[in-house]
């Protein structure tokens, strides 16, 4: 099981995902199914999902999400930071039914994530398709990686996107594509000002010709935006750029204010595509920032949007935001929401100053399919296809194959990775979807020293997790144990005894998240009769406690 391996995801597994029965050795750990159950209040109202649609459109962490269409056909992407695989993507004909048909990095080749920060890795993906060589591109940023890169391919459902084209002359972060009706093509993108920067958080917004025959940027750039629609109210990080033609005039939308709570989208519009571009009288055209705090189920951080039209021409807008249990605090990420666009004076406006984000919404001729999860849904694994399902998620990319398929279910190895480190360690993980929501699994494992481990953990990066599972204590004892990490210490905060006659069975394991806390306990007779061993409140794990931009997953795990 210790050999190197090229990953051509999903396809590219069959060869390694052997099938054989589990030998439950002290280094591997057997999973016979994964279960996940949400069960969030606020989508226990009754919609008719023909003509009704819940928000988020994508719950848990997918962030950034770009858009685009040929004839009935989307494509959306999010971000994956240094997850593996990377960039999902979905299909839908309605914008509402999202089924994820794969991943865009789904080789090593295309991403290298090897000692990378869990919030490095790839940012902010644009996918755009190009109706004058029919090809579909996906422009991205390896942060503390190879940095902008493009991959293009013919059929994004053939899950064949090209090794990364690097883009050396362009810098910063979130650079995006637009194809104008000439057929010539642009990058505009994020970097720094002309000069040095004169406050915190002032960035500029940079445009680049891109010759696609070649796969290059041609000679020369151009500022087109400095510090974002008022220089002289000194506004933060503007990024996220999109540059779209509609009826005659160059629109440039980006994010401003930066990622959290006063986060907001802006428009600028020109006449040329290459400016000057004049930012909009009435912005921000999205944001929450200006909405009473105490305000019932919020949702915050709205920003970095991307634009659709349908084939009926009609105008929707994708975004991010985020829905806090408590003030600032959450542990889902920020997540993909959907609104209808309106046009007021020939710019788009996505909300109205002082509304909030609907989370029920009126769309038309939905076509509701089973394989696309919204609301309060239940996903079940149990582990029987030839490959892995395409929500799993690797912390970095894999370089060994020290999991496979049994008969039997997941069967994971001990690999000597932690999950303390920027290392690969053996932990397949579901990415947390609701505030609150169930996670069960049986596990057959038998430890024989202390120092080793498997069960579930609820990561969030090296420096903020919780760890339960089965272990041996000092007394050479089987035990229930919950392991809480801040700020890089770990700290046992329970521990509970398995009985004698029990400790060589499989167990079930149970997270419950209600919201503001996790609860943790474990089952040895089938579910019959549960132990709580350990109930932790969810602060440690959010965004604001812990940082960076990726939300809590939940996933399997053996260490040793």
């Amino acid at each position: 099981m210790k050999k190197l391996f090229h990953i051509n995801w999903p396809l590219g597994l069959l060869s390694m995902l052997l099938l054989y029965s589990c030998s439950n050795d002290d280094k591997t750990a057997t999973f016979r199914y994964f279960e996940y159950k949400g069960a969030d209040p606020v989508f226990t109202a009754n919609i008719d999902d023909t003509r009704q649609y819940y928000n988020p459109i994508l719950l848990g962490c997918y962030p950034d999400p770009s858009i685009c269409r040929k004839d009935n056909d989307y494509y959306l992407v999010t971000s994956t930071f240094a997850y593996y695989p990377g960039i999902p993507i979905f299909h839908s004909t309605d914008l509402v039914n999202w089924v994820q048909i794969g991943n865009v990095l789904n080789r090593p080749s295309q991403l290298n994530l090897d000692n990378i920060r869990i919030d490095g890795g790839v940012y902010a993906p644009v996918i755009r398709y190009n109706p004058y060589n029919d090809m579909y591109y996906l422009i991205n940023t390896c942060v503390d990686g190879i940095g902008n890169f493009v991959v293009k391919t013919k059929d994004p459902k053939q899950n064949n996107w090209s090794e990364p084209i690097m883009l050396p002359k362009v810098g910063g972060i979130d650079p995006s594509l637009f194809f104008d009706e000439d057929g010539k093509a642009y990058i505009v993108h994020n970097d720094a000002p002309q000069g040095e920067p004169e406050w915190q958080g002032h960035r500029a917004i940079w445009l680049h010709e891109y010759d696609v025959a070649a796969d290059t940027t041609l000679n020369g750039c151009k500022m087109i935006v400095d510090g974002g629609v008022d220089k002289r109210k000194r506004p933060i990080w503007i990024e996220a750029p999109h540059i779209y033609k509609i009826n005659g005039y160059y629109y440039l939308m980006c994010a401003e204010g930066g990622t959290r709570e006063d986060h907001s989208e802006v428009i600028f519009r020109a006449d040329e595509v290459w400016g000057p571009y004049i930012p909009w009288e009435n912005n921000p055209i999205l944001t929450q920032r200006d909405l009473a705090n105490d305000r019932s189920n919020p949702v915050t951080c709205t920003g970095h949007v991307d634009l659709i039209q349908t084939i009926e021409g009609d105008w929707y807008a994708v975004f991010l935001a985020c829905r806090p249990y408590e003030k600032d605090y959450f542990n889902t990420g920020r997540e993909t929401f959907m609104l209808p666009l309106q046009w007021e004076n020939e710019y788009p406006v996505i909300l109205s100053k002082g509304q909030a984000i609907p989370f029920v919404v009126d769309k038309e001729k939905l076509q509701p399919n089973s394989n696309s999860y919204k609301g309060n849904f239940t996903w079940r694994d149990d582990f029987k296809s030839a490959t892995l399902d395409h929500r799993w998620l690797f912390i970095r990319t894999p370089r060994t194959t020290w999991w496979s398929l049994s008969k039997n279910g997941l069967v994971i190895e001990a690999n000597g990775q932690s999950i303390y480190k920027k290392e690969q360690p053996a932990f397949i993980g579901y990415r947390q979807q609701h505030l609150c929501f169930n996670v069960t699994t049986e596990m057959q494992y038998t430890p024989s020293k202390t120092d080793e481990l498997a069960g579930l953990v609820c990561y969030q990066n090296e420096g903020h997790n919780i760890v339960f599972g089965k272990t041996l204590n000092e007394q050479g004892v089987a035990v229930m144990v919950v392991d809480l990490t801040v700020k890089g210490e770990v700290k046992r905060i329970a521990e509970v005894e398995i009985p004698k006659e029990h400790r060589k069975k499989a167990i079930e394991m149970n997270i419950k998240s209600m919201g503001k806390s996790y609860a943790f306990l474990y089952s040895y007779d089938q579910g019959i009769n549960w132990t709580v061993v350990a109930e932790t409140e969810a602060k440690v794990l959010s965004t604001e406690v812990a940082g960076g931009f990726t939300g809590v997953v939940v996933g399997m795990w053996a260490s040793r």
